[in-house]
């Protein structure tokens, strides 16, 4: 190292960050101390407490969690030198702190004690109330010199006013927010809202709207619940910019109902401020994490991603019928091409399907659509997710660029039938394992779902659980909860019916020569290996207990062709294989003969 590292820090540049005369974009410090911070919940991210000194001062700073590898990976430490490329500055209780957003680890200048004796950088008394926020990339959140204190209302959001920057100081980026963030304000732009969805059980009856919400620093679900659903549903709109301040709950998101990359969702509360920003600019449309095309093949089914691509087809709009709601759904494939050289098809439903008015060879941005294993990989857009036709982004622009080049000449693999081996049961011939095999070789213990076929003799069926009471419609088969007698309540479909029709949902104890497996079986199954409907089983077993005994007991000591899948699955917190049967089928005893004579003429010694 030729270089004095102090040579290379912006002395004084703390000061001037915060009084709002710096001119250094990207100023260099450095780092005196890392701290680690408590999760923010179970499950919550690592967060890390950061000093940084200008060698005149010292600041207090936080590190968004997109960047903690830098301290996971050893290189941001105390002695480092950094750049910061990205920081938001803010005044939290008298005291001056820095969220960075993004940062660079200058290595070349190595390490070394702290240089010289930084003092804390000071509140001055004309900065009582919360300083202006300025986000160092492009000025996104403004530079607002005098704040007005903000005045706590009683249920502000309830008219659809607008508002400046110059009534909201303290904006947190929403990076920063957590269960432990009070008296906060983000500036974000609402990218996707749900429809009003309602529900109606024996605990009551509700309704409930959300919204995705996204500024610089990136992504949040807020949801409103009966009163805050009437009052807010109809100020949110799709693409516009809106203050949101506390009180408002952080709380540990629910991942089954959010694509969202962020640990925490909002909840809206009677108090919540939400109001129209004035200034609709300055805040991202969008925020991206594309997936090529070539790499789907890689990605886990069911796992929702961003992806890019030029429509080279468009199919006709057609329509399916649900067999869990039995309500019909329009749908229209679209074929996506990209310089991976592979294509995809992927569909999207409803409005998007009839509406869908694009040429092809337009570049379309997807976000939030689901990855399927269906006749190999495929896409589908999800009711939560987006399209934006020719987005003016680097990706588009580039992609754009490729295809009038060459790319509109090019031949494109096809991700259809690249997964054959997770296909549907109908067409697979899957190997025949004994249960040893299928233990030994560690089936279903993989990302992948694992089909096979195994001989095995039933012993045992559990009798405390082997059936549930399911909903009549037409397809629905969900369960169905007794509310009072003689009705019972399907959620799904919002109908109450006079009783249920009970289904099988079976656990059987096989067994072969090499060992013993407990299977799921569902109805069809089920109907097989007892040989009558579990509605006829459950009204016999509350007849005469001893006559549905003796039906189970007929059930055992018989060998069946069992068609099973095995998958990873999570019971009680423990991660354990599950071995579901897809069908089964009694031992052709003439078939089973044939193999083994085939099988001995292998062994067969000229």
């Amino acid at each position: 190292m030729t270089d004095d590292p102090a040579s290379h820090i912006d002395v004084g540049v703390l000061q001037a960050v915060f009084d709002g005369t710096n001119t250094v974009a990207s100023p260099v410090l450095q780092c005196v101390q890392v701290k680690p911070l408590a999760a923010g919940g179970q499950g919550g991210p690592e967060r890390f407490r950061v000093v940084f000194s200008d060698i005149s001062n010292f600041v207090q700073s936080m590190l968004a969690s997109q960047i903690n590898h830098y301290v996971l990976d050893g290189k941001l430490k105390k002695g480092s030198f950094v750049r910061l490329k990205n920081f938001q500055t803010n005044t939290v209780k008298n005291k001056k702190i820095i969220i960075v957003l993004d940062l660079d680890i200058l290595e070349e200048l190595g390490e070394c004690e702290k240089i010289g004796v930084p003092q804390p950088l000071e509140t001055k008394a004309d900065e009582v109330q919360p300083q202006s926020t300025t986000i160092h990339t492009g000025g996104f959140y403004g530079n607002n010199a005098q704040a007005a204190p903000q005045q706590q209302q009683s249920l502000p959001s309830r008219t659809n006013t607008t508002s400046t920057s110059a009534s909201h100081a303290n904006i947190y980026p929403i990076e920063a927010l957590s269960p432990y963030a009070h008296k906060w304000t983000i500036k974000a732009r609402c990218t996707n809202k749900s429809d009003i969805k309602t529900w109606h059980n024996k605990n009551g009856e509700g309704k409930l709207f959300s919204v995705n919400l996204l500024d610089e620093s990136g992504e949040i679900r807020g949801t409103g619940f009966n009163e805050q659903c009437d009052a807010l549903y109809e100020l949110f709109q799709e693409g516009g910019v809106y203050y949101i301040s506390s009180p408002c709950r952080v709380q540990m998101a629910k991942k089954q109902f959010t694509n969202l990359n962020n640990d925490y969702e909002l909840t809206f509360e009677r108090d919540t401020v939400v109001e129209k920003a004035e200034e609709q600019n300055g805040v991202p449309q969008v925020r991206f994490n594309f997936t090529s095309i070539g790499d789907l093949q890689s990605v886990e089914k069911d796992t929702t991603i961003d992806t890019i691509g030029i429509l080279k087809e468009v199919g006709e709009t057609s329509q399916i019928v649900s067999k869990t709601t039995s309500k019909p759904y329009d749908k229209r494939e679209l074929t996506l091409v990209d310089n991976s050289g592979f294509s995809v098809r992927l569909t999207i439903w409803g409005n998007s399907a009839t509406t869908f008015d694009v040429q092809p060879e337009s570049v379309i941005a997807f976000k939030g659509v689901k990855v399927s294993d269906f006749g190999g990989r495929s896409l589908s857009l999800l009711s939560s997710g987006s399209m934006t036709v020719d987005p003016d982004i680097d990706e588009a622009h580039k992609l754009k660029g490729w295809y009038d080049a060459q790319g509109r000449n090019d031949n494109f693999a096809s991700h259809a039938n690249m997964g054959a081996s997770m296909g549907a049961a109908g067409g697979r011939m899957d190997p025949v394992k004994s249960i040893l095999q299928v233990k030994e070789e560690n089936l279903g213990m993989s990302e992948n779902t694992d089909y096979f076929t195994t001989r095995a003799t039933i012993i045992y069926i559990k009798q405390d659980s082997f059936a549930y009471p399911a909903c009549l419609s037409a397809d629905c088969n969900k369960k169905v909860v007794q509310i009072d007698d003689g009705q019972w309540r399907c959620e799904k479909c919002d109908r109450t019916h006079p009783k249920p029709e009970y289904r099988y949902i079976m656990q059987v104890n096989a067994s072969d020569h090499t060992g013993q497996l407990w299977l799921n079986c569902f109805d069809d199954v089920g109907r097989l290996i007892m040989g009558m409907s579990a509605d006829q089983l459950m009204e016999l077993k509350e007849n005469d207990e001893k006559a549905a005994g003796d039906v189970f007991q007929d059930a055992n000591c018989k060998t069946w062709v069992f068609k099973c899948r095995a998958k990873m699955d999570n019971f009680q917190d423990q991660q354990r294989v599950r071995y579901q049967v897809s069908g089964a089928s009694p031992l052709n005893y003439s078939a089973e003969c044939n193999k083994l004579a085939e099988m001995i003429k292998m062994y067969s010694m000229e």
